[in-house]
């Protein structure tokens, strides 16, 4: 998810940045690496005294600001109130956040100072950054990663673990629902409109292997991150003659292509990833073509979701934030948290904090429920936690700024497809 150059324009630079991180940080040694039992209870790094300490790696500052926010701003509240109620196995938690900025080289320093000083990361946004790292996370440090990321790259390691669909998965989804939707039949052209890097070419995968099962024509249209101005992604569409348009990319991106689509007469659906919207766009110039002819495939019911659980958080969000918007990721960030903080307890009921003892508590979560729609099972490192997507729709009247359009689902073709295979 997101400003200066990203994925294999820096490949490179991260891997020169990984290779002195990694002589920067190693696992601790001799007796710096003993784990301590405090009260029967096994504890390892990021614990100290009473405290059990966490990541937040984000971008508060970068393309994807907006969700940045408010995904930490969900997270803390998370810590704030589990806290309120007695923390977990005696300790109070703790968040530690950096922002980088969606830039490549403050991702993996933010990951370097912070991997030796905390127990795990209940959130790291841009795939192509915690895909930088995977190796580090897998080999020396085994810290439990929930990122805000959903490239399938990041399948198959027992310690970074997808929350929802993966992109590819996704986007199957949202391609499964122009057709049985929106009258996108066999034989069309479909648009794809994607960052370079990992997130928006495992969202390619995705459209493509959708277009091989349904007879379809994937045209493609990559972009960087540093984009804005869709003008020319529309005009090679249009003339293509695409009967609709996949965007994986970021909000600023699909308010320009839906904006631009609109004002020279378009007139075909858009859907997006999960993380291709904001609600603040609905007060732009673009707002009323985002209602018209927008959607976006989500991992989870929005903000605005008709649950208990939906409820109270919009209900506590408010008292907590009172100046700030609601959007979907106040949801990701909270169910990313709590289900770092649902592994945490089982680890304490098993009496073991250390990392592997959070590692190994996560394996047994295999239907977990946070009240969004979806159930997450995080048995099998290999898959996604969830194939399922909900189909959401731009509206101002909503709370949170969307509706929900389609129920949560996986289509077949999603069901007999394995990421990477």
């Amino acid at each position: 998810m997101r400003t200066t150059y990203v994925a294999r324009a820096a490949a490179g630079t991260l891997a020169a940045l990984l290779v002195l991180a990694g002589c920067s940080s190693k696992a601790k040694d001799g007796d710096d690496d003993k784990e301590t039992a405090v009260g029967g209870v096994k504890t390892g790094e990021g614990i100290s005294g009473k405290t059990i300490t966490l990541g937040a790696l984000t971008d508060m500052t970068g393309v994807y600001a907006t969700l940045g926010k408010s995904v930490t701003q969900a997270q803390q509240l998370y810590v704030k109130q589990l806290n309120a109620a007695g923390g977990v196995c005696g300790y109070q938690l703790a968040l530690t956040v950096r922002d980088h900025g969606y830039d490549p080289q403050k991702a993996v320093s933010g990951y370097t100072e912070l991997a030796p000083k905390v127990l795990g990361f209940t959130q790291f946004i841009g795939s192509p950054f915690v895909a930088a790292v995977k190796q580090r996370v897998d080999g020396q440090d085994k810290g439990l990663v929930l990122p805000q990321a959903w490239s399938a790259t990041l399948l198959g390691s027992p310690y970074i673990r997808v929350i929802g669909s993966t992109y590819d998965i996704e986007t199957i989804n949202a391609v499964d629902f122009l057709i049985k939707e929106k009258g996108i039949k066999k034989g069309d052209k479909i648009g794809h409109v994607y960052f370079e890097g990992d997130y928006g070419e495992n969202a390619l995968v995705g459209s493509k292997y959708m277009a091989k099962e349904s007879g379809l024509t994937v045209v493609e249209q990559k972009i960087k991150p540093t984009d804005n101005d869709m003008t020319a992604q529309v005009a090679a569409l249009k003339q293509a003659g695409v009967k609709a348009i996949v965007i994986s990319a970021g909000p600023r991106q699909a308010a320009s292509l839906v904006g631009v689509a609109a004002a020279g007469k378009f007139d075909v659906p858009i859907i997006g990833n999960n993380s291709a919207f904001a609600p603040q766009l609905l007060a732009t110039q673009a707002g009323p073509a985002l209602m018209a002819n927008y959607y976006v495939a989500s991992p989870s019911l929005p903000i605005g979701g008709d649950t208990p659980e939906a409820r109270k958080l919009v209900e506590d969000y408010k008292v907590a934030y009172p100046k700030d918007s609601l959007d979907n990721g106040v949801v990701a960030g909270w169910t990313a948290a709590a289900a770092f903080g649902e592994a945490l307890q089982k680890a304490c009921d098993s009496k073991d904090l250390t990392r592997e003892g959070v590692d190994k508590a996560l394996l047994t979560i295999d239907a977990f429920d946070p009240g969004f729609g979806v159930t997450q099972d995080f048995s099998d490192p290999k898959s996604p936690s969830s194939k399922q997507s909900i189909i959401l729709r731009p509206d101002k009247n909503a709370v949170g700024g969307m509706a929900v359009v389609r129920e949560a689902a996986a289509s077949s073709v999603a069901e007999g497809y394995t990421p990477g295979a």
